[in-house]
């Protein structure tokens, strides 16, 4: 199927043309080339777009202008601008959408639109353009980021470290290359491999690979009258590797189109109206849902099933107009924005590959939702700040209050959750099986023995189970009756796809989304590291940059995805990528872990420590006793001593009184082979006595006769040591 917002290209053409799908009626699209300042939509049958790509003459490719912006890295003069342009684009788009769209009325539309805005109507169509080239958002109508540079400054990044996530597996250690290989990719490994490799001019791979970086990953410009290419950054282009392994894997290779195409022409008369017709939706993808419950269930630490962590918080996703769940996230943050950017994250993952990481084996079409929506309905307590500011300016993603709503609208999900919930009570143990317990009952505490992982499995059979069961009262169309649809959540998933226009987007590089709605943090960095969230980190750019010695004590921003803290990203200013910090030995323990369940061990620890305070006082307090008891001892002993003769005396004795000392210390600490309880024969104990101070005459000695005292001292008592 045509995806709305979705950018295509013609592969046959001579011309390379590029184009974005800006609108989809029931049976037409609209449609506008990426090239140009004043480039208009022009409308074309779904069906003829759909031939096209069966054909593999038009190939879904990635969104070069798919980006990250963060307000905060923009000047006061971009943002005013942009914000400037998006009140002209953001109070006439819908009110004018159709006029707009169709070439016969496109024009008194502009001359309205301009005289409204007091604006040249050349202005007014290229700022349309620009909104219709760029993705439809708010962001569109930046200018270039790579020519504004950040903070109103330009950056250099000649002789830099490549910036972007490395791959996580390479072939020929190719660390730094590649992208995910997509469908979207395979298909066009198979395109060029079609078009040149299997031809009579057999070029090589090498050269053919080429191609698939002029025709799909590169920008063509004219220099001296000389079309040119500029392949794009490695980090956003597929590795040679990478097409040398899928083509030896396919060297036969059979066009694997998964999109659903319908033959039939439909007269729709009803749309399903959920609650009342503000609340009415035009197919798949038009609202989904968010929410989240606490689930009636007590779960153990992954650390140690011994310790209970308490309830988990569940957040789904689902489709208004299918009821078909298409995102999911359990944890223990929330309900919060954390948590809920969990689900949305899960809402454009395949979901094969995310029961996988669960042990659960699915086919595609039991769980085929991984898109998204026009409209996002959520709690907005839960959404605020950058994420949800982010997703409203770069994917063009609305969101709706459901207070706005009536509760019948939230209850479709809420249902869903008390469903779940009523399965887990009569199934799993520490269930909370009534709302107050007497005294006397079993505490239903104790018997706890999930941990978070093994209860997010049970969650996901759930929701597939909820996929395939079929919604009573719902209230079919009558095109729906006359194909006998039977009215499940896939059922009707599907069926929407195929019939409905919708407004299902996918997104190409789900890194720069992902950039887009993981929470942000601030780190300090230390002379052990990249510290955040109590552990530690480092990275080759701190290391190569000294930022260590440079930049201690220095607050930077950080993103992170709390379902894995084994590495924190730093946003890079081009709104595409990023630096990886990756956990250090020192923090090793916490490997692999959640950060619900690293601050749980964390407090867990610091409750270990306050445990041992009493404890640990106390020692502290006795040996301060002990040892004052001590010197107490020693100054009354001191004072038995008879007095010396004067201070002089004292002093002047020092190392005479030290040789004597060491002699007694030896003695008392030589080794003694004999055992004394049985040998009566052993020698007397040697008395030692410490040599009486001489007699000094009162005048003072000369020179000669100090050194002759000296001489005699060490004959008798030896040398200090």
């Amino acid at each position: 199927m045509i995806f709305y917002n979705r950018v295509y290209q013609y592969v046959n053409s001579d011309e390379d043309v590029r184009i974005r799908i800006v609108e989809i009626a029931e049976l037409n699209a609209y449609y506008v080339e990426l090239n140009g300042d004043t480039t208009m939509p022009k409308k074309v049958s779904l069906k003829t777009l759909e031939d096209e790509i069966e054909a593999g003459a038009l190939l879904a490719i990635s969104d070069l202008f798919l980006m990250s912006y963060d307000d905060k890295n923009l000047t006061l003069k971009q943002i005013e601008k942009r914000d400037s342009d998006w009140e002209v684009i953001n109070t006439t788009w819908e009110a004018y959408k159709w006029r707009l769209l169709e070439k016969k009325t496109r024009d008194l539309a502009f001359d309205e639109i301009a005289e409204r805005f007091n604006l040249k109507k050349l202005k007014v169509k290229r700022l349309y353009t620009r909104f219709w080239q760029r993705g439809l958002n708010k962001n569109a109508l930046l200018p270039d980021y790579n020519k504004s540079g950040g903070k109103g400054k330009e950056r250099d990044l000649a002789g830099a470290n490549k910036v972007g996530r490395p791959r996580k597996y390479a072939l020929n250690n190719d660390l730094n290359q590649g992208i995910n290989i997509t469908e979207d990719v395979k298909k066009q490994f198979t395109h060029v491999i079609k078009q040149y490799y299997r031809k009579k001019e057999q070029l090589t791979l090498v050269e053919t690979y080429e191609y698939l970086l002029r025709d799909f990953y590169s920008n063509k410009y004219v220099e001296d009258g000389e079309v040119k290419y500029k392949v794009w950054d490695a980090s956003r282009i597929p590795s040679y590797n990478q097409f040398y392994y899928w083509f030896k894997k396919y060297e036969d290779p059979q066009l694997d189109v998964s999109m659903r195409k319908s033959k039939k022409e439909f007269e729709l008369e009803h749309r399903p109206i959920l609650s009342n017709s503000t609340q009415e939706t035009d197919g798949p993808g038009t609202r989904f849902q968010v929410d989240a419950t606490i689930a009636d269930i007590y779960l153990v630490s992954s650390f140690n099933r011994s310790l209970i962590i308490g309830r988990p918080v569940v957040y789904g996703i689902i489709d208004v107009y299918s009821r078909l769940f298409t995102g999911v996230y359990v944890g223990l943050e929330g309900p919060s924005w954390t948590g809920a950017m969990m689900a949305l994250d899960n809402m454009i993952t395949d979901k094969v590959s995310y029961c996988a990481e669960y042990d659960i084996e699915i086919e595609e079409r039991q769980w085929p939702a991984k898109h998204l929506p026009e409209i996002l309905i959520a709690d907005r307590g839960e959404f605020e700040g950058y994420s949800v500011t982010s997703l409203i300016n770069n994917f063009n993603i609305k969101i709706e209050n459901t207070s706005a709503y009536r509760g019948d609208l939230k209850g479709i999900i809420e249902r869903q959750f008390g469903i779940i919930n009523g399965k887990i009570k009569r199934k799993a143990p520490g269930a909370i099986q009534k709302e107050y317990r007497e005294r006397g009952d079993w505490d239903y505490r104790l018997d706890a023995t999930l941990n978070l992982k093994e209860f997010t499995k049970i969650v996901i059979h759930l929701m597939l189970q909820h996929n395939q069961k079929i919604i009573d009262k719902y209230p079919l169309e009558k095109s729906m009756i006359e194909d006998g649809l039977v009215a499940t959540p896939l059922n009707l998933w599907t069926w929407g796809i195929a019939n409905k226009k919708g407004r299902l987007q996918v997104t190409n590089d789900k890194n720069i989304y992902r950039l887009n709605i993981l929470p942000r943090g601030k780190a300090r960095i230390t002379r052990a590291g990249i510290r955040f969230k109590g552990l530690s980190y480092g990275s080759e750019k701190a290391i190569n940059e000294q930022w260590y010695v440079k930049l201690r004590s220095t607050s930077i921003e950080v993103a992170y995805d709390p379902r894995d803290m084994d590495q924190i990203y730093i946003a890079s200013d081009d709104g595409r990528s990023f630096d990886i910090c990756f956990l250090l030995d020192t923090s090793k323990q916490y490997k692999g872990n959640m950060l619900e369940e690293i601050e749980f061990y964390q407090e867990y620890l610091e409750e270990l420590k306050a445990a041992q305070f009493v404890e640990q006082k106390n020692n502290s307090i006795n040996t301060d006793a002990a040892i004052e008891e001590i010197i107490k001892k020693a100054k009354s002993e001191k004072k038995k001593q008879p007095k010396p003769t004067s201070k002089a005396e004292q002093i002047r004795n020092i190392k005479v009184n030290r040789q004597a000392e060491k002699a007694l210390q030896r003695e008392e600490e030589k080794f003694d082979l004999i055992d004394r309880e049985t040998n009566v024969n052993q020698q007397p104990t040697q008395i030692l006595e410490f040599p009486k101070p001489k007699e000094e005459p009162v005048k003072k000695p000369s020179s000669s006769l100090m050194s002759k005292l000296k001489r005699k001292r060490d004959e008798e008592f030896g040398e200090d040591e």
